[in-house]
């Protein structure tokens, strides 16, 4: 990636902010009904979380499907992320998708609701590891 050290630092702390911050929309959405944008909302917090992660041990993506497999590839295997919690990334990869790009996908609450707290604990231990190592 070509970063310094107070640059990843830097950039890590923001995609962590941008996860929380993300994160913090899921109330007002699942508040008004909007279950396809929660959805999205929780696979961004997810994904953001991830890609600091990521780019605090210098491995770099292009794509979502790329963060994906570095994640499941470098904290999955590794048990530092169970098998459960790389599934609800992929899980929520492939709903976010669903709901963005398919017009015959119609996300409810019951879909959306017992995801919220898998994905809080999911930024929290995210963010346990991220402030353990700078």
């Amino acid at each position: 990636m070509g970063l310094t050290d107070e640059e990843r630092k830097a950039v890590v702390q923001f995609r962590l902010e941008k996860a929380k911050n993300t994160f913090s929309e899921i109330s007002l959405l699942t508040e008004n009904a909007l279950w396809q944008n929660a959805t999205n909302r929780l696979y961004y917090a997810c994904f953001y979380a991830v890609s600091a992660l990521l780019i605090q041990n210098g491995i770099s993506t292009k794509t979502h499907k790329g963060a994906i497999n570095q994640f499941g590839l470098h904290f999955v295997t590794k048990n530092i992320f169970s098998q459960q919690e790389g599934g609800l990334f992929q899980d929520l990869f492939e709903l976010r998708q669903d709901g963005d790009y398919s017009d015959w996908t119609i996300l409810y609450e019951d879909d959306v609701m017992p995801l919220i707290e898998p994905v809080r604990k999911f930024i929290a231990k995210a963010e346990r590891l991220i402030l353990n190592n700078l």
